[in-house]
């Protein structure tokens, strides 16, 4: 929906943003392998700075200036700028195009308005969203993470109702609510920030670039460790985990 928060990987384009349709879903593709990366989760440095760019540079721009105009205009050509790179170098346009649309979704709340802090408006709108999905996936006994590493896996829906699965089942809904804390966090710090107006806009910026990238990171490294890990598998093979060397 808004600005992008998680980066694709520089070759599979596989998490798009956070605060857009499939990208934290399409982001669990870094926590099913059987070794986790950090480096891969948040898309190396081209996917990293793709993200946090425009965001980043709106803030920036608005601090110093404290005009909304040049921080929208000076956004969105970090974001068009990117686009170029990717066409000059032949390289797939999916992750740039998604930022400008992300971007281009605050900078017209924003325009509309005329409120900086509305720039960030529907990147809070996402994540309520994507926190409701994920609660109500919870209550219905469908756990969001099971269902997309079920999938990315190539595998039915099994888990659900298999009595010898229940480990895994449990660790499925484990990891389903480390993404809803995500949510539940980022809302929770930036929300208010959000309603505290234009002189916190500062603020709110610095914590939308550090509760994305980095939280989301840490969260697909939580979500390996229940459901991928080499003690995940072992147990999900039903053998005992060895222990490290």
């Amino acid at each position: 929906m808004s600005d992008p928060e998680v980066p694709a990987g520089p070759e599979s384009e596989t998490a798009e943003g956070t605060d857009r349709p499939g990208g934290q879903l399409g982001g669990l593709r870094a926590a099913v392998g059987d070794d986790f990366s950090f480096a891969d989760a948040i898309g190396g440095v081209r996917g990293l700075v793709e993200s946090t760019a425009p965001g980043l540079v709106f803030v920036v721009v608005y601090v110093v200036t404290r005009a909304l105009v040049p921080s929208l205009v000076a956004s969105v050509a970090v974001a068009l700028a990117a686009v170029v790179v990717r066409l000059v170098q032949r390289t797939p346009l999916t992750q740039a195009l998604s930022g400008v649309l992300g971007v281009g979704v605050g900078v017209v709340w924003a325009w509309s308005t005329g409120r900086a802090q509305d720039y960030f408006v529907g990147g809070l709108l996402a994540n309520a969203g994507y926190l409701v999905a994920v609660l109500v996936s919870i209550a219905v006994r469908w756990p969001l993470v099971g269902v997309v590493v079920a999938l990315l896996r190539g595998e039915d829906m099994a888990w659900r109702t298999d009595p010898e699965r229940e480990h895994e089942r449990r660790r499925f809904g484990w990891a389903t609510w480390v993404m809803a804390a995500m949510f539940a966090l980022r809302l929770a710090v930036q929300v208010p920030l959000y309603l505290a107006g234009e002189g916190a806009v500062a603020a709110l910026g610095t914590a939308k670039l550090a509760m994305g990238v980095p939280l989301f990171a840490v969260a697909l490294w939580i979500t390996w460790l229940l459901v991928a890990s080499p003690g995940a598998r072992a147990e999900r093979r039903g053998q005992p985990q060895r222990p490290p060397r």
